[in-house]
């Protein structure tokens, strides 16, 4: 069974470019979305296998939209998507119950071995 991701982001750019890196991989891109309230919503009804979250983005950020899908499933695999100097965010999406992280601007080679690193 393919892998599957939720990208939650609030840029669109950013989503397509991620879709990009994600399929021609072979990952199915299963939805989107633009806050993590919406996030938490499409993860409950997706269960997909991954989620990028975006840590700042309007209304719930990322980090409280990732203590949210854990609080709902302690398992659910998270990979925090973050700009340079945001390091006290990641640190704290890690406490939270985010895998891991990436930094923007990113390599597509580097997304894909930090997402082979958590779906293992």
């Amino acid at each position: 069974m393919a892998k599957t991701i939720l990208l939650v982001d609030d840029s669109a750019f950013m989503r397509t470019m991620l879709r990009d890196i994600f399929t021609k991989e072979g990952y199915q891109v299963v939805g989107e979305s633009e806050t993590g309230e919406d996030g938490l919503e499409k993860y409950m009804q997706l269960r997909p296998s991954l989620v990028t979250m975006d840590v700042v983005m309007l209304g719930e950020g990322g980090i409280k939209a990732v203590k949210d899908i854990i609080a709902h499933d302690p398992n659910a695999k998270l990979l925090m998507v973050s700009a340079m100097g945001q390091q006290g965010h990641v640190i704290e999406a890690i406490k939270a119950g985010a895998k891991g992280f990436i930094v923007k601007p990113f390599k597509p080679e580097n997304v894909v071995a930090e997402v082979r690193r958590i779906l293992g």
